[in-house]
């Protein structure tokens, strides 16, 4: 889950290694650095923190001429965030950057100590480092060949060798890179968004190719042999990347909801025919990730109304469940990236037993979304802040259209046609989030407690204030409270109450009252309104659309509490945007 950027062309990349790194903070915050080179030299610069560390830390020096260089932001893995840590890693004559988990390193660590390399970090990217300067021989392509047999795992990498001040390599395996192409640039890179201002053109890279580049173009190999690939145009513009006057991209990413919603309504509402059919399957399998789980349970929730029979699963437990798999079953992968890790192999494993699958995605060139049978965008942009709120939402209103054609429902597209209005109003009542969150902000514990798909909810809106705040959230099936549960509640614990499923409202508010009982401080979060204080009261709408309007409240509470508590909101403390390794 770290950020990788390389760049060839006939200016100084220092600049450009930078900006690509604060493009890619997202993706890593525990440590940065960059290597440059040129015919006699590299310069290697280092240092613990975030980008800015790295900045000044780069000013306070004498920067050396050149136009090859690749950079890095780290995310720990193998050995703790610290300077020795940090990318890049330079052993013999090679110099690299690291995405992933390489999973026999300590294996081929021993080996090459035996041989007399001594090894200066905890890293596994080190580990690369030694192995391809022990096969290089002079022939920097046969060395990566025989690194790419030698090596168990997930991995980008962006290469520099002290021999070669013209060219830079690069590989892929399980972890994502792409080439980006302009006139005398060229570029390797985890993310488009990070060269989006320099470029809007990119070639995908397949599993284990050789990509060599030169300020003059590129070229592919695989096994030796040479591998033609398209240049194609992303639609990504660089206002994505833009803070857009909000103080933070959680928040910008928030208001930016009701037009998104808006948008994909407008696609779909009268063409639901370009969605897939999911009537035709007699098991729905959904698999997701974090909130991209929470989603598909959302989704749940909608089939099974719908009289279909769903299994739901975390990736990282599907992958290796030994799943049962009917004659005409369809498994849904969710995943805002399309490049998490579990999610990519729990797709693979359906692919492996030649069962269908549709991807819900938001980067249409991902793994996720080139390997399914079916692909689904969100369309929301790029998606920035580390929490996702925008992207979530999308996958949920894609989630309902489906379920809307399995069961059509004139009050579902009448209600369609509000929706993204009625979001607006949600959203337009930042004063009134803000004096619940001053509610809250001082709490360590918090509980969600619903029933249905308002647990659902409940893990959602759990998640989010955990996420940014680092208060203890936890959420609940109401039902279970006195499985135990309850024994965590006393004098002023704050206990947020999801009620919107209508069959199951009466026995949440009993729920409710009980922890009131015992020194609860509750939160109303319903379609109802209620004699509680603390309330949100949300726009009564069909059942299929009602969480889109609910959790959006959740994210500003949230939002508003990390902002109170001072705290770190678009990138929270241990976590990564996208998680491409186990």
């Amino acid at each position: 889950m770290c950020g990788i950027i390389g760049c060839i062309g006939y200016e100084n990349p220092t600049n450009i290694l930078l900006d690509a790194l604060k493009r890619l903070e997202y993706r890593g915050y525990d440590s940065a650095g960059i290597a440059l080179k040129n015919e006699k030299e590299i310069q290697i610069i280092k240092s613990l923190g975030k980008i800015s560390d790295l900045e000044k830390k780069i000013s306070e020096k004498m920067i050396i001429n050149c136009s090859l260089g690749i950079g890095h932001t780290r995310w720990a893995t193998h050995g703790e965030p610290s300077e020795i840590n940090a990318h890049p890693h330079r052993v013999g004559k090679i110099t690299l950057v690291h995405n992933g988990i390489i999973e026999n390193a300590s294996f081929l660590k021993e080996k090459l100590e035996k041989k007399g390399v001594l090894f200066q970090s905890n890293t596994d990217t080190e580990v690369i480092a030694a192995l391809i300067n022990d096969y290089y021989k002079g022939n920097m392509e046969e060395a990566l060949q025989k690194t790419i047999k030698d090596i168990k795992g997930s991995y980008a990498l962006a290469i520099i060798n002290d021999d070669e001040a013209d060219k830079l390599y690069a590989l892929r395996c399980e972890s994502p890179l792409i080439l980006g192409v302009s006139d005398g640039e060229f570029f390797v890179t985890s993310d488009m968004g990070a060269i989006i201002s320099k470029t809007n053109k990119y070639v995908l890279l397949g599993e284990n190719e050789i990509v060599t580049l030169t300020r003059n173009g590129f070229s592919i190999t695989k096994d030796g042999k040479k591998v033609e690939r398209s240049v194609e145009v992303s639609e990504l513009s660089d206002v994505d990347a833009s803070l857009c006057g909000y103080e933070h991209y959680m928040m910008k990413e928030i208001m930016e909801e009701p037009v998104l919603v808006h948008n994909l309504i407008q696609k779909y509402k009268d063409n639901m025919d370009l969605l897939p059919d999911l009537d035709q399957y007699d098991m729905i399998h959904i698999v997701g990730c974090g909130s991209a789980y929470y989603a598909g349970m959302i989704g749940k929730n909608f089939f099974e109304e719908d009289g279909k029979r769903v299994e739901i699963d975390v990736a990282s437990e599907y992958r290796y469940r030994n799943v049962i798999y009917d004659n005409n079953t369809l498994v849904i992968l969710i995943s805002q990236s399309g490049e998490t890790a579990d999610t990519i192999a729990a797709m693979r494993k359906a692919i492996k037993n030649k069962v269908d699958t549709l991807a819900i995605v938001n980067v249409d060139d991902s793994t996720i979304a080139r390997e399914c049978k079916y692909k689904i965008l969100t369309e929301a942009g790029r998606e920035v802040a580390v929490a996702t709120t925008k992207a979530f939402l999308l996958q949920v209103l894609i989630l309902s259209f489906l379920s809307y054609k399995i069961n059509p429902d004139k009050d579902y597209l009448k209600d369609l046609k509000k929706l993204s209005q009625n979001l607006k109003v949600l959203l337009d009542k930042s004063g009134f989030y803000k004096k619940l969150a001053d509610a809250i902000y001082h709490q360590e514990d918090v509980f969600f407690i619903g029933r249905r798909v308002d647990y659902a909810i409940s893990l959602e809106g759990s998640l989010k204030l955990k996420e940014v705040s680092y208060i203890h959230s936890d959420a609940y099936q109401a039902g279970e409270l006195k499985h135990g549960t309850i024994s965590l509640i006393q004098k002023g614990t704050v206990v947020f109450a999801i009620v919107t499923d209508q069959a199951t409202k009466d026995k949440t508010i009993s729920n409710l009252e009980e922890v009131i009982s015992r020194g609860a401080v509750p939160i109303y979060v319903g379609t109802d309104d209620c004699s509680y204080e603390n309330k949100i009261i949300i726009p009564k709408i069909n059942t299929k659309l009602q969480p889109i309007l609910v959790v959006p409240a959740l994210q500003m509470i949230a939002y508003y509490v990390a902002y109170k508590r001072g705290c770190n909101i678009d990138k929270p403390k241990n976590l990564a945007k996208s998680v491409t390794v186990e």
